[in-house]
């Protein structure tokens, strides 16, 4: 397969990401399939026309079903809302074609559920945005960890705070509602924590999680004095025992201010522990209990060329890459696995198993118990 057809639904923040990674990931990995940028898709009538010829596309539409329908489309790219990725993305798989679907894959279980039969029947290949995992710091630190660099692995520390909604004040918005939204900050970022916890330690058995909403309604834009109820989390923690008999404590803010994107993990082991910063996305710090205890100290580690794929982009260590360049790595991944049928990370049964983790601690916070989620 020399070459693959893209339509991407979606032009915003993730949108905008996808055409980037899209047009780039040529010129960065020569062997890859050349993606043909085919068609965009924007629901806003004034939008598609102007982001088309931005992001070089050929053609554009209104109408999600044009691109699930075109012959000359391999791969749809969903960058849209999380209430209509379920539809999207089984439509798509139906009409045989490939799918890469931002995180969370829909707003609740059964959604996820359906994704995954969906992906299983039509044996087309699919792939969630869960970029943070592909960083090669990241991926150096998986290494490290299955090469037993600190031992035995007792306990996972994670946190993702961002400040996006921490203003009370800020306009209510299609993110603070279940039935368009699905899950708040568990769908939004603790799945990701939850991803890169699997990533490096491996699968997650069991929860006890609390979630709280810390504001419960938002005021409504250009109406002054009205306000719409929050009716889903803004914050959640949660106690963890990973298949391994690792454990672990999980928690994620959207109103955590001054953090950006606070995805922090640190993993101990039986010999040592690594940190990982995603505000500080090339470094690794790493402690090894060896040596004469009086000179024993964390050791900072700048992710380079040393530490692939680094140096297919960019051929200069502390030079640095950045959340666009995870994207581009992804892609990659994904369009290599659609060509020759190997290894494909992070496709819907992956990403069910994560959905099945967060759905798990709303339910855990609800009753109140341990819920087994493995």
């Amino acid at each position: 397969m020399d070459t693959i057809g893209i339509g991407l639904i979606g032009t915003g923040f993730m949108g905008k990401c996808h055409a980037l990674a899209f047009n780039a990931v040529k010129a960065t990995f020569g062997d890859v399939p050349c993606p043909r940028l085919e068609m965009l898709c924007d629901l806003e009538p004034a939008r598609p026309a102007a982001k088309a010829a931005e992001f070089g596309f050929a053609r554009w539409t209104t109408e999600w079903a044009a691109i699930v329908a075109d012959p000359k489309i391999d791969l749809v790219s969903i960058a849209t809302p999380n209430a209509t990725h379920r539809e999207i993305a089984v439509a798509a798989l139906a009409a045989g074609k490939h799918v890469y679907c931002e995180k969370p894959m829909g707003l609740t279980l059964a959604d996820a559920e359906a994704m995954a039969e969906a992906a299983g029947a039509a044996k087309r290949r699919t792939r969630l945005g869960y970029n943070y995992t592909v960083n090669p710091a990241v991926q150096h630190a998986r290494r490290l960890i299955a090469e037993g660099a600190i031992g035995r692995v007792i306990d996972v520390r994670g946190a993702f705070d961002e400040d996006y909604m921490a203003d009370p004040a800020l306009p209510w918005s299609w993110r603070c509602r279940v039935a368009e939204a699905g899950l708040g900050v568990l769908g939004d970022l603790m799945c990701h924590l939850v991803a890169l916890a699997r990533l490096l330690v491996g699968p997650i058995a069991s929860v006890l999680a609390a979630v709280e909403t810390a504001h419960r309604a938002r005021p409504v834009a250009d109406r002054p004095g009205e306000t719409n109820p929050v009716d889903n989390e803004d914050v959640a923690h949660a106690l963890v025992r990973f298949g391994s008999g690792a454990t672990g404590a999980l928690a994620a803010s959207r109103v955590a201010h001054g953090r950006k994107n606070g995805l922090r993990v640190e993993v101990h082991g039986s010999k040592g522990m690594i940190v990982f910063d995603q505000e500080r996305l090339n470094e690794l710090q790493i402690f090894i209990a060896d040596g004469e205890p009086a000179t024993r100290g964390f050791r900072s580690l700048l992710t380079g060329p040393l530490h692939p794929p680094y140096g297919t982009l960019c051929p200069a260590p502390g030079h640095s890459l950045g959340f666009n360049d995870l994207k581009v790595i992804e892609v990659a991944e994904f369009l290599n696995a659609i060509a020759s049928g190997g290894p494909n990370a992070f496709d819907f049964a992956e990403g069910l198993a994560v959905e099945r983790v967060i759905h798990g601690f709303i339910r855990s916070a609800n009753e109140r118990r341990w819920i087994d989620v493995g």
